[in-house]
């Protein structure tokens, strides 16, 4: 003898004597929060090649999906494009914008740390850049400009005042070594924005 469900016919059954009748097998609805009563809808959020099954309530906001998406993928609400149909308003319900079980849901943005890491490496070449500007030698110990210091002042040099700025003199300066150790003059030719390099035995 089959027992019957609760609530129907038998001892506690319907006081009208109503008949029971059980839902068909295999029957799906949305669903629903046990301890709310609210209704449940089944969605798929995709973000960045991953997929995530979850259930949430109907009556929740687009503000509310993006908080969960956050507890998913650790993605911002501020730094998220969520769409179904269009980009998902965040003021709207699910149920108002229609969203059903099954439903689709896509993900565009970036967390803080992909940003960071894009970055990281540009900072890093550069750091790399630096030491090895570093590392090189210094110039007075490099052997090509260590020929010149070796032939030490050239006889006619010409004097100056440490932290006394001067004007571009009209006449040329002399007491000069180029990178071979010949004796090179400068003349500024302020008229045609030119300077002049001449070595011993030219006119400038």
């Amino acid at each position: 003898m089959e027992a019957d469900a609760p609530g129907c016919g038998g001892e506690g059954g319907s006081p009208r004597g109503e008949e029971c009748r059980a839902a068909p097998p295999g029957a799906v609805s949305n669903g629903s929060d046990a301890e709310s009563g609210e209704e449940l809808v089944e969605l798929r959020v995709i973000w960045n090649k991953n997929k995530y099954d979850v259930k949430f309530r109907l009556d929740s906001t687009g503000a509310d999906l993006k908080q969960k998406i956050h507890s998913l993928t650790g993605l911002p609400p501020a730094m998220q494009k969520v769409m179904f149909k269009g980009l998902l308003p965040e003021e709207k319900t699910l149920r108002e914008i229609k969203v059903t079980n099954g439903a689709k849901i896509m993900v565009v943005g970036s967390t803080i740390n992909d940003v960071l890491a894009v970055n990281t490496p540009k900072d890093a070449a550069q750091q790399e850049g630096k030491a090895e500007e570093s590392k090189k030698e210094p110039l007075c110990r490099q052997k090509q400009h260590r020929k010149v210091l070796d032939k030490g002042k050239p006889d006619d040099v010409m004097p100056s005042i440490k932290g006394v700025q001067e004007h571009l003199p009209a006449v040329p300066l002399s007491g000069m070594y180029n990178k071979s150790g010949g004796k090179v003059r400068l003349t500024f030719k302020l008229e045609q924005d030119q300077l002049w390099i001449g070595t011993k035995g030219e006119k400038c």
